[in-house]
């Protein structure tokens, strides 16, 4: 499969391509917490007068799309290779938080089994108060060679 990664990036880099809302319940953030082991009572007490989401909650939220529509490589050539997360602010019970998906970066290396494409989809995270509180960038591998 040729790719011109060139071309890809100067198409899709930076262009928004999809906004989620999620609202934040308090029962589902203690909840999240207890499956990571949290074992601090900001994270699990809702009585708490600190209590909000643990570090990595923000990687529970997925939007309606993983890529552009025009986008000319699918999903299924590809595998994760990995998230991580900024916290900016806390997240906290009775937020909403809209996220919204860009493509950050793409990026091309040859490996033992051929041509690979790297992309970084970046979800960028505000809440009620146009307050950015995480961005999360999720890594792709996709295998640009024939299968």
């Amino acid at each position: 499969m040729q790719i011109d990664v060139e071309a890809v990036k100067k198409e899709h880099l930076g262009h928004e391509f999809d906004e989620t809302t999620f609202e934040i319940d308090g029962e589902i953030l203690a909840t999240y917490a207890r499956a990571c082991g949290e074992t601090e009572s900001r994270y699990l007490d809702p009585g708490d007068p600190e209590f909000r989401a643990v570090p990595n909650f923000a990687t529970s939220f997925h939007g309606r799309r993983s890529l552009p529509d025009s986008f000319p490589v699918s999903l299924m050539r590809s595998f994760d290779a990995g998230k991580s997360v900024e916290n900016l602010a806390p997240i906290r019970p009775g937020d909403t938080i809209t996220g919204r998906s860009h493509i950050h970066d793409i990026y091309e290396k040859t490996g033992r089994s051929g041509p690979m494409m790297f992309l970084v989809h970046r979800m960028e995270f505000t809440n009620q108060d146009d307050v950015k509180v995480a961005v999360v960038d999720w890594r792709l591998v996709m295998r640009l060679g024939e299968m």
